[in-house]
């Protein structure tokens, strides 16, 4: 008879005028369960008498009363034949997912795993065992049922149960409700960590069984789930003390009395991340953050309807936190975020990004530097009211900052930036600037600033202002760079960019110039000479200036590259072949797409490659015949390639 923990979840039940009705959990009739390309089972044998046929009556188990056959059921030795009698019928099922642990006999309630079930169970689908110990499962789409949670139910149970799962979406004619969730609950006693994603039939009644059944949760996640309310939430903070993470996002009905039920029982709680909540506001946020301020650590609120008052209660509660992440708070003013400056209760602050908030400004972003006296990383993205000033004041007395990054803030100029550079202190080590269209190349002279010489990674991608002369100022104002990321910069020439490349004294490491369309062969050959000897990392995606010298430059002096991207560059055979009788290069990853001129002919310095490549995009290589990757893909056993 098959093992239900074995079950994939596609085979069907098929109905039929079953002799013997039941009202159970999954139907008002007996479903016998039938494997893909086999008849139904017949329960009673037919005797072939007369002109016709007589069906001759024979005791069956199913005349039992439920109140027998449940005995019965308890009372099986071992998970798998628990899982076999689950196959039998719908009523089976059912009655084997109201069986809860506590009501198996002692003997099989502590029942110790052994070699073949756990080889059983990992030869599952969706079915896996984790290196913490306890099993996880996620079930998507169609594959969400109620039957399927049923066969998980009791297919786990005998093991003490899932420790994971995850439910992503729901099958349209029979997905997901609170009867498939309540079987989780009595077969999962240790369940640790839940997430339900886009199923709108379970509601508090299902999460109630879960509070109930499940006390050792720890984690909960709820993304769309319309039926939720604050019920619910109230149930699982009042049975599950564990709780340590907690996400809810899109759920309609959850408001204030949810939140603040979570603030009072859940003392352990860590993390919290509320995301378009619209019940939700400035009563139950500082509920949850007032009372469980001695270990939250992660925050994260967004397009929530929330005020001052909310942010003024982070500022003084939050004790604990060290990650805050703040979106979309469009009622929250410069007021608001200014008062953190004097709540000082953010001390341990250690990483905060703020989004699309209109309350950030100069005066704000200065406050928040000042409040925030440990902060290492922050990440401004659409504050379309912070400027020069504000950024200069910001890395005057953030003074413990190592990262910041703006993205689309785009008040900031040049002059901004080389503000902050020359005034951030001796702990500033990255820069990132993404899509900031207020940055414009200089025009004028200006006079040189004092150097940051604790810079090591700089990023400035997609700002398409940045030019030759800007660049070669920040090239001279950060020496001891390591990390480069110039991509999209398709301003630039090989006269901003060389300076840089000299002016670096440790030896970059890594270097993306994708999309720069200007840089020629001159810039990659600077970047051998001078940092041949570091650098690992070289992206040239789109440089279509770039031909076979800079593969012979690389070839003589990159010794430690191990990762090249030559991407619709203007290379040719002739440049692989400089590159595969190079004497030391080790390279790892190679990508080629788009060099149309690349033929069949580089077949062979690509095996002399392939004695350390891992992998190799051979994508829209036009010139290069499919025999030709075929033979690649049969000599090169160990590369994954692309093409």
């Amino acid at each position: 008879m098959p093992t239900l923990v074995n079950y994939s979840g596609d085979d069907e039940f098929y109905s039929g005028s079953s002799c013997y009705p039941n009202q159970g959990l999954f139907g008002s009739y007996v479903d016998v369960y039938c494997p893909p390309s086999k008849r139904a089972r017949i329960s009673a044998p037919f005797s072939f008498e007369g002109s016709f046929l007589e069906q001759v009556s024979k005791p069956s188990i199913e005349v039992l009363p439920d109140e027998c056959l449940f005995e019965i059921l308890r009372r099986l030795q071992g998970g798998k034949e628990r899982s076999s009698c689950a196959c039998v019928s719908r009523k089976w099922l059912s009655m084997l997912t109201s069986i809860r642990r506590i009501e198996m006999p002692s003997k099989l309630e502590n029942e110790v795993v052994s070699s073949s079930d756990v080889d059983m169970i990992s030869s599952d689908e969706d079915q896996e065992l984790k290196s913490d110990g306890y099993l996880t499962r996620c079930v998507v789409g169609k594959k969400a049922t109620d039957t399927r949670l049923a066969a998980i139910s009791v297919g786990t149970s005998s093991r003490g149960g899932l420790g994971k799962l995850s439910i992503r979406g729901s099958n349209t004619v029979r997905g997901v409700t609170d009867v498939g969730l309540s079987a989780i609950a009595r077969g999962c006693p240790s369940l640790k960590s839940l997430s339900l994603w886009n199923v709108p039939c379970v509601g508090d009644a299902g999460l109630y069984e879960i509070a109930k059944g499940c006390p050792m949760l720890e984690k909960l996640d709820l993304c769309q789930c319309p039926s939720i309310s604050s019920r619910g939430l109230m149930a699982i903070a009042e049975n599950c003390p564990n709780l340590t993470a907690l996400n809810i996002e899109s759920c309609s009905k959850i408001g204030n009395d949810g939140l603040q039920a979570v603030g009072r029982f859940c003392s352990k709680l860590q993390s919290v991340s509320i995301r378009d909540c619209p019940l939700v506001g400035d009563h139950g946020v500082s509920s949850l953050l007032s009372s469980a301020s001695l270990v939250l650590s992660k925050v994260k609120l967004q397009a929530l309807n929330i005020t001052d008052f909310s942010i003024a209660v982070i500022g003084h509660y939050g004790k604990a936190i060290t990650n805050l992440n703040l979106i979309g708070l469009q009622n929250v003013s410069e007021k608001g975020f200014s008062v953190i400056k004097n709540a000082q209760g953010l001390q341990k602050l250690v990483s905060l990004a703020i989004t699309s908030c209109r309350g950030i400004t100069d005066t704000s972003l200065e406050a928040m530097g000042k409040g925030c006296v440990n902060l290492k990383q922050m990440c401004l993205r659409k504050c379309c009211f912070v400027s020069d000033n504000g950024l200069v004041a910001f890395a005057k007395v953030a003074t413990s900052l190592e990262s910041l990054q703006l993205e689309e803030c785009n008040r900031v100029t040049q002059a901004g930036i080389v503000g902050a550079l020359s005034n951030c202190g001796t702990k500033l080590k990255s820069l990132a600037l993404v899509k900031c269209m207020g940055i414009k190349d200089i025009t004028s002279e200006v006079s040189m600033p004092s150097p940051c010489r604790s810079l090591r990674s700089l990023s400035i991608r997609n700002c398409p202002g940045f030019g030759s002369v800007s660049l070669a100022m920040v090239g001279s104002l950060c020496p001891q760079l390591q990390d480069i990321d110039l991509s999209g910069l398709y301003g630039i020439t090989d006269a901003g960019i060389l300076p840089l490349l000299e002016n670096c004294e440790e030896g970059l490491v890594k270097v993306n110039l994708s999309d720069c369309f200007n840089l020629t062969d001159e810039v990659v050959i600077a970047l051998a000479k001078f940092h041949g000897g570091t650098v690992e990392s070289l992206n040239l995606d789109g440089c279509r200036k770039i031909t076979d010298a800079s593969l012979a430059a690389i070839a003589e002096d990159c010794l430690l590259l191990r990762d090249l991207d030559l991407s619709k560059c203007a290379i040719t055979d002739s440049g692989i072949s400089a590159l595969s009788n190079a004497n030391q290069i080790n390279l790892q990853v190679l990508s080629l797409s788009g060099c149309s001129d690349v033929t069949n002919k580089s077949a062979f310095f690509l095996k002399k490659l392939g004695e350390t490549l891992v992998g190799l995009n051979l994508q829209h290589c036009n010139s290069i015949s499919s025999r030709t990757v075929e033979l690649l893909v049969e000599s090169l056993w160990r590369c994954d390639i692309l093409a």
